[in-house]
């Protein structure tokens, strides 16, 4: 079901969530996780502003080849990129996307992480709770609650997702 709503983030806005996020860490992370291509600006920001400088990428796709929608939920990701098992073992990482929708990414890249041996906390600027799948699980850490569509300022006017200021 899509939300019924959009939201269209400035960098002001970015700039507001990443400090809503700051405070909220009460933990040092050994490295963290960026989930492509969503958590590539957050995380970049998060990192520069706290200091981590082992950052690693995971890219997750799942197949919609199958028919139904339930079905399609159900998928098993396919693992594009992820970072080797010694690069995890034994640190605190922190896990970084934009939204936290049906939760299926950032979970999967969790319990990889967790599977490693690594001990993965997640965070993200946006969690909309409406469409988790995972009952009452919920990010670690997040800077805003949303039943919207977010649609942030690296989206507006550029790449193949783009959103045109005009459709809107």
């Amino acid at each position: 079901m899509q939300p019924l709503r959009r939201e269209i983030l400035t960098w002001e806005d970015v700039d507001r969530l990443i400090d809503h996020l700051l405070p909220q860490f009460d933990l040092e992370f050994g490295a963290m996780v960026v989930i492509t291509r969503g958590g590539m600006i957050p995380g970049g920001l998060l990192a520069e502003a706290m200091g981590i400088s082992h950052i690693l990428t995971a890219a997750v796709d799942f197949p919609a080849q199958m028919e139904m929608e339930k079905a399609k939920l159900m998928a098993w990701p396919q693992f594009i990129q992820f970072p080797e098992e010694k690069a995890l073992r034994g640190h605190r990482i922190l896990v970084v996307d934009d939204v936290w929708g049906s939760g299926r990414t950032v979970t999967s890249v969790k319990i990889r992480i967790s599977a490693a041996g690594g001990l993965p906390f997640t965070c993200v600027l946006h969690f909309n709770p409406y469409r988790n799948l995972f009952g009452t699980a919920r990010p670690d850490y997040y800077a805003a609650v949303t039943d919207a569509h977010i649609i942030y300022p690296w989206e507006v006017d550029r790449g193949p997702d783009r959103v045109l200021m005009g459709d809107l």
